[in-house]
Parts: structure tokens; C-alpha cells; sequence
């Protein structure tokens, strides 16, 4: 009863669609403002719909200097067996991996695998083009939201986001399950833990003992999401700046990142997952202690700001997407998701 009621009372956990209706309420606002549904997609114009919905991962990772991407394999969708592990082999990946889809959001069917048959059996499943990528050893992930204007005078970022990993701790008495039953976070991922892990949930563990239930850092899996816009100063803007003149034709994303540490990440010393566009969250605003109210206020102004930077880009003489256009890409993405949700 308790996770039923926190899960409709607790800003942190109401479901996506839920939390948003305001957030629909912005963008009506100012798509109103710009006489334009998608208005935003002229902010990156590198990127289909800015990088809204529908948009390649892989595509994306190509505009990013080559320094701070990890190792990758792409697929197409239907790879051999074969073919697949010599492509590995070939980009020196070694296991663990990460496989994601390379058009997707929320962390779906996003898993860190072990083996080569745990990769062939989940690739398989899904005849989508994949991303295999390497699985980052640095132990400090976070989110970086950065904006520039194309006069190239004015840079910021605006949002910083530690996350924490979705943990249980051991008491010597309790299985995994009854640890999760009882952790207002990890309650909610247990019907998924009972499809995939069922294994593990009548463990035991010991007295201290810390297990680590999700490697994957979304917020949909039980990552915590903590508010980091302490750490912006002026060397990390400076940092960030350097990076994002490298990449044309985006003016607005968010970087999905890990690191040593955050004088690691000040140096520029990092390595990015994903880069999103234009709907890219500002996630330190999920953190527990950050309250719905002023989540909405950040929400706000970031779409004020995409509201800007698209008025900045039409008097440079870029465009949004056309009405049909966007109509045709997002058709595309919708036969995408219903493929997927037969399989």
C-alpha cells in the first residue's frame, strides 16, 4: 500500500506522462509564441527533430570528437553470430558490454552483458540496428546540460546531475527480495527483478555487504539522480566550451558521461555515452530533495531557452523542420516502436 501511494504522491516517482502535463503546457506556450509545432528543431540542426525523439544514437556519437567516445560496434538490425563477434573483435571490445538500441529513450532494453551468448541472445530478440558499446570502468557518472548561442559569444551550462547506483545493503537475515521490499527505491524495480532475475532475489547476502542491483545510470531503473549544479564554475564551463565549438550544428544538448572524478571532469578527462538534443532533461531536478515546484520553475527556463536560441537561429537564417517533414520522420518512429513492442 505505502508503494503504491509514493508512487502517485512523491514527485520523484509519478509516472513520466504525469509529471510532464505542465511540462505540455510549456511547450504549447511558446510553440504558440513561435507559430511552429516543432520550433525547436532548428536549435540542432545537425540532429533529426533537434534530437527530440526518433533520433540516432550512432549518428550522434559521430559528431563528437573522437577523444571522448567510447568503442563501439553498430549493427543493422539482422548481424550474424559471426559477424558480430568478429566486428567486436575488430573494435577491441571486450566483454562486459553495454548494448543499447540505437533509437531509443528511458533506458529501454539498454543491459550491460557479460558474455557473448548474453549479447547474441539479446540482440537477436530485437531486429532493431544496436549499438554494442564498452563498458565505461570509471566509477563516477553524471549528466551535463549545456546551451550556445551561434554568435559564439555566450556559452553556459545549466544543469549537473550525480547519479547514484541502485544499491542494497545486507543485514545476514534477508534475501535480496526482502532488502528490495523494503527500500522505497528498490521496490519498484522488483516486478522487473522477478521476469529477469528471479535467480538472485532469494539470495542472502551478509551482514554489510553491498550489492550493486542496476549498472545502468536511468532514472526509470532506481538510478538516484542528485542535484550537482554546485560544481559549475568557470573551469567547467571553460572545459565544456572548447568541446562543444568541435560539434556543428548543435547548440543545445546534454552529455551522459563518466569519469575518475570531478577534477577529472574539470580537465576534461571523460568519456560520453550519449549526447542528447533538445530533450534533454535537465536531471538534477529529479533529485529527492529538489521539490516539484522548483522543478517545474527549471523546466520553465529551459524552455524559454529553446525558445531563444530558436528565434537566434531563424534570424541567422535557419529554419525549423517543416510540418510534413517532422509528420514523415516521426511516422517512421512510430512503425519503429510498434515493431518493437510485438517482438
Amino acid at each position: 500500500m505505502k508503494h503504491w501511494w509514493t508512487k502517485w504522491t512523491v514527485w520523484e516517482f509519478l509516472p513520466w506522462w504525469l509529471a510532464n502535463v505542465p511540462v505540455y503546457g510549456m511547450y504549447a506556450w511558446f510553440a504558440l509564441r513561435a507559430r511552429h509545432l516543432f520550433f525547436f528543431s532548428n536549435v540542432n540542426p545537425s540532429i533529426p527533430l533537434g534530437g527530440a525523439v526518433g533520433e540516432s544514437k550512432i549518428h550522434i556519437l559521430k559528431l563528437l570528437p573522437e577523444g571522448i567516445q567510447p568503442k563501439a560496434v553498430f549493427t543493422d538490425g539482422q548481424p550474424s553470430r559471426a559477424a558480430l563477434l568478429e566486428d567486436l573483435a575488430a573494435a577491441g571490445l571486450r566483454f562486459p558490454v553495454v548494448a543499447k538500441p540505437d533509437i531509443g529513450e528511458r533506458g529501454f532494453l539498454v543491459e550491460k552483458i557479460a558474455d557473448a551468448e548474453g549479447l547474441w541472445q539479446h540482440v537477436s530478440k530485437y531486429p532493431v540496428p544496436f549499438i554494442i558499446q564498452e563498458f565505461l570502468p570509471q566509477p563516477l557518472e553524471m549528466t551535463v546540460l549545456f546551451h550556445r548561442f551561434p554568435d559564439g559569444c555566450r556559452f553556459d551550462i545549466t544543469s549537473v546531475c550525480v547519479k547514484e547506483f541502485l544499491t542494497v545493503l545486507g543485514d545476514g537475515v534477508s534475501s535480496v527480495r526482502g532488502l528490495m521490499q523494503q527500500n522505497p527505491r528498490a521496490v519498484f524495480q522488483l516486478a522487473r527483478f522477478e521476469q529477469d532475475r528471479r535467480d538472485l532475489l532469494d539470495s542472502i547476502l551478509a551482514a554489510g555487504e553491498t550489492l550493486l542491483l542496476e549498472p545502468i545510470g536511468n532514472h526509470a531503473r532506481g538510478t538516484k539522480f542528485l542535484n550537482g549544479n554546485h560544481l559549475i564554475d568557470q573551469t567547467l564551463k571553460d572545459t565544456f566550451a572548447q568541446l562543444c565549438a568541435q560539434i556543428d550544428g548543435v547548440l543545445y544538448g546534454r552529455f551522459d558521461l563518466k569519469c575518475s572524478s570531478v577534477e577529472a571532469l574539470r580537465r576534461g578527462e571523460f568519456m560520453v555515452m550519449e549526447l542528447n538534443g533538445v530533450f534533454g532533461e535537465p536531471a538534477h531536478v529529479y533529485d529527492p530533495a529538489f521539490g516539484m515546484w522548483r522543478a517545474y520553475r527549471d523546466f520553465y527556463r529551459h524552455w524559454r531557452l529553446l525558445f531563444e536560441l530558436h528565434r537566434a537561429q531563424l534570424r541567422r537564417g535557419v529554419p525549423p523542420t517543416s510540418h510534413r517533414e517532422a509528420w514523415r520522420f516521426l511516422q517512421g518512429y512510430f512503425r519503429y516502436k510498434k515493431q518493437l513492442e510485438v517482438q
